[in-house]
């Protein structure tokens, strides 16, 4: 008896539907993404079905769709008989990402120096420097996301696919945290040397003070979100 083909007399493969490039609530969740991570739509703010498919140019079941999958990711929250908003950064959040960020980040900088990679990190130093660009808008957007660059290359350089995963699901939050954040830098100065004593510990392949920078830096994040209260 022949062995059963995985296509049929026509090629395509059995039992499965031919996928679109790019679906309509797979747009849909990408500009509701950047919406959420540029501060568009603030935390705790309430997503109105109507208006936003009004806004949007879409019919509701697309973006019901998109906003199921944003649901799932935690961006946004349900609240029975009251609708879907979002995520809030209060102190339990704030603190799960920070907790969540500061393992993914700290296992990339000891992996990216036992590999003998902390040479390839003066691409942060140039990352850094690209900060003080803005040092008459120290509050800049441009910052926040070179910020975010800075800490990406970070986990890439560490060539775990793994870490860059898990990173890149914490990324839409990170950046939600680093815009309420921006209103709390009066100077560049600080920021930029916060980068660049983390990227010279890491070239110079001393963990123990990159892992301690590394630290300092994310409850100093904390501490700007959640205001003065200890960290």
């Amino acid at each position: 008896m022949a062995a059963r083909d995985s296509q049929d007399r026509g090629g395509k493969p059995l039992g499965l539907a031919r996928l679109e490039q790019d679906s309509t609530p797979s747009l849909i969740a990408r500009q509701l993404r950047e919406a959420i991570a540029s501060g568009q739509f603030a935390p705790g703010q309430q997503l109105l079905e109507t208006s936003l498919a009004q806004t949007l140019g879409v019919s509701r079941g697309p973006l019901r769709e998109a906003m199921q999958r944003l649901t799932q990711e935690g961006l946004l929250i349900s609240h029975r008989n009251r609708g879907l908003f979002v995520m809030d950064l209060d102190e339990a959040t704030v603190r799960d990402t920070y907790l969540a960020r500061s393992a993914v980040e700290r296992a990339a900088v000891e992996h990216l120096i036992d590999r003998g990679r902390n040479g390839e990190a003066v691409v942060l130093i140039e990352l850094a420097g690209r900060m003080e660009e803005f040092r008459g808008d120290p509050s800049s957007d441009d910052v926040s996301l070179l910020d975010l660059a800075f800490h990406e290359k970070l986990v890439e350089l560490s060539g775990s696919p793994q870490l860059q995963r898990m990173h890149r699901t914490l990324l839409t939050q990170v950046r939600m945290c680093l815009t309420n954040m921006q209103a709390t830098y009066e100077s560049i100065d600080h920021r930029v040397k916060e980068h660049r004593m983390l990227a010279d510990a890491i070239i110079a392949g001393d963990a123990e003070r990159a892992v301690t920078l590394l630290r300092e830096h994310m409850d100093d994040g904390m501490r700007r979100l959640l205001g003065d209260g200890s960290v």
